[in-house]
């Protein structure tokens, strides 16, 4: 049995290895709006994880842009490489985010600018990666989970006009994966996330503006989130009060709530992730549902 899986994992070294050396490309070549430098921290990427082309697995031809959490102060690597890695396995080609932050001086919008931006770019270059422009989503963990909300509910069309051929691209996600997702900045918010979004004393208006369980509308996408019950660090209020207001407003939505686990659990497993926590397996079923992954 050791020898067998000794032979599998040196066969998958090739693929995991191919996946982690993507180069990160930056959001915005000439710089980011509103840059407050020109370090790294400065500097929004986008780093492509493609899966294998080659049968069995191949591609599905589905995309997702994975934010990591983190408080909105640091991006945590599980939940931006190792999600990328697993969804490789199953043909989906996927974009890791390293998005602005407060803990680096940035407030919104910034960090939505960023995700937005890399919705457009995914789609802009969408032959090159040969994925489907209709077929890509958002996926975000925690205050990652919060970015992917909030894209989710403050996308626009795109500028038909714009000089930059990116920015002519729909932001709106075609489905959107939340894992104990930060949701609210009101009662039941993540302090920390909240002040390095939007700082210590953020006028009414804006905190209602980025509880984007009030900015759900009948064109917000489809959603598969999942949160633990044992969570002490976001309440799974953020996880239901999203769940319900899609309900009101007609979008469908898978959610889970497992009674076991940790904030910031992630796959709970590591490469090649063959025994993760189950959200994963009932997230694969959800995907092909969507017909993201066969």
């Amino acid at each position: 049995m050791k020898t067998l899986f000794t032979l599998a994992m040196i066969a998958s070294f090739p693929f995991f290895l191919r996946a982690e050396t993507q180069v990160p490309i930056p959001l915005w070549p000439d710089g980011a709006p509103g840059a407050l430098g020109s370090t790294s921290n400065d500097i929004p990427t986008l780093t492509p994880y493609l899966p294998d082309p080659i049968p069995p697995g191949g591609t599905t031809g589905a995309a997702l842009v994975i934010c990591p959490g983190g408080g909105y102060g640091h991006l945590a690597p599980h939940e931006g490489n190792d999600y990328a890695l697993w969804l490789n396995q199953h043909g989906v080609t996927c974009f890791v985010l390293k998005y602005r932050l407060g803990l680096s001086g940035y407030r919104h919008p910034a960090m939505l600018q960023d995700a937005a931006r890399a919705m457009r770019l995914v789609r802009a270059r969408a032959t090159a990666w040969k994925i489907d422009p209709k077929r890509v989503g958002i996926m975000g963990s925690s205050a990652g989970g919060h970015l992917a909300s909030t894209l989710l509910t403050h996308f626009d069309s795109g500028d038909t006009n714009a000089a930059d051929p990116i920015e002519r691209q729909s932001s709106r996600p075609d489905i959107g994966i939340l894992c104990y997702p930060v949701i609210t900045m009101g009662e039941y918010t993540h302090q920390g996330s909240k002040i390095n979004l939007l700082g210590n004393h953020p006028p009414p208006e804006l905190v209602k503006l980025l509880s984007n369980e009030l900015q759900v509308t009948t064109n917000t996408p489809p959603c598969f989130i999942w949160q633990t019950f044992e969570d002490k660090t976001v309440s799974v209020e953020n996880s239901l009060m999203f769940a319900e207001t899609l309900r009101k407003n007609h979008v469908p939505f898978d959610l889970h709530i497992y009674q076991k686990g940790r904030h910031g659990l992630g796959l709970n497993d590591n490469p090649p992730f063959a025994h993760p926590h189950p959200w994963a397996n009932d997230c694969l079923f959800w995907l092909k549902e969507q017909g993201f992954v066969q």
